[in-house]
């Protein structure tokens, strides 16, 4: 008992839920993540509607969501989950079949925090969701080029472009082109001769003014504007 009182209160583990309409793979992301001690299943959902409920019901701080499934899709489920009041800092890591998939770039548009392909392997997942319920995002490597073209082709015109980032300051247009190319804030840091903090704080106040919920959005902005190019 001496010992169990010495010891350290536990971390709150991380709250998942997990949307996909095929048993099998529900089943084995459950196994997977009830294994981890920081890691907490709190529901399953076998369509949008029912994701939608059962976060509104569980507030997890991850949703695991398949973007094809009955009725509702997984990103109007994203969409709908992300307006929700009361459930602004739920993250979601669409998980996907295809490196081909056209609605990637719609899910991120409708707030989720990342993707990655369903054939991950264990510890991708597990990363996965711990980088996400962190408030980062993530882009599967596999799928960053065809998603980069599909930025690229629904790019809007550059006077309209410029009217979006004129808000910004000079060296946050730099920081969110960073942020575009996919480095860490460690990284902004180094490459701008700064330290992770005063990046960090860059990042923060470029979503502020840009109205960017994590970011993913970053992301999007940043090839949506054409402050980043596939050829960078």
């Amino acid at each position: 008992m001496n010992a169990a009182s010495a010891s350290p209160p536990d971390t709150a583990p991380i709250k998942v839920l997990i949307a996909d309409d095929e048993g099998l793979v529900r089943s084995g992301f459950k196994v997977l993540l009830d294994l981890e001690d920081d890691i907490t299943v709190v529901g399953e959902a076998t369509s949008g509607d029912d994701a939608v409920e059962r976060a509104r019901a569980t507030r997890p701080d991850v949703v695991l969501m398949d973007i094809r499934m009955p009725g509702l899709d997984g990103i109007q489920a994203t969409t709908r989950i992300t307006a929700t009041r009361g459930l602004e800092n739920v993250r979601i890591l669409i998980l996907t079949t295809y490196d081909t998939d056209d609605h990637v770039f719609d899910a991120l548009q409708a707030g989720a925090s990342g993707f990655m392909l369903k054939d991950a392997g264990p510890a991708e997942l597990l990363h996965a969701v711990r980088v996400i319920a962190a408030g980062e995002a993530l882009l599967a490597p596999r799928i960053t080029r065809r998603l980069i073209g599909q930025f690229t082709a629904r790019r809007t015109a550059a006077a309209a472009a410029d009217g979006r980032l004129s808000v910004l300051t000079a060296r946050e247009r730099e920081v969110v082109a960073l942020v575009g190319r996919g480095l860490s804030n460690t990284e902004i840091a180094a490459e701008l001769f700064m330290s992770p903090a005063t990046a960090r704080t860059h990042v923060s106040r470029a979503m502020t003014k840009l109205g960017a919920r994590d970011r993913a959005q970053l992301v999007v902005i940043a090839y949506r504007t054409g402050l980043v190019s596939p050829d960078v």
